[in-house]
């Protein structure tokens, strides 16, 4: 019983460290600025998401808005 209370710690831990370390995939440091990689969502002003497929386009997964990029038909 200690050991399973000890694995489930143990992930607890991990799923915890997992977080912060997304969170510094979303800024660039050039020079002594901090800079945001994605854009923000004109409708809330949260970041927006960057999808490829099956349509590239940015998505706010808060309030839903979305702006498809190079919509335009390859014929």
């Amino acid at each position: 019983m200690l050991e399973l209370n000890k694995r489930k710690e143990e992930a607890k831990v991990a799923k915890e460290q997992k977080v912060k370390a997304i969170v510094r995939t979303y800024y660039i440091i050039e020079g002594n600025k901090v800079k945001l990689k994605n854009k923000k969502c004109p409708r809330c002003g949260s970041i927006m998401a960057h999808h490829l497929k099956p349509n590239e386009r940015w998505s706010c997964g808060k309030c839903g808005y979305t702006e498809f990029i190079g919509t335009s038909k390859k014929r």
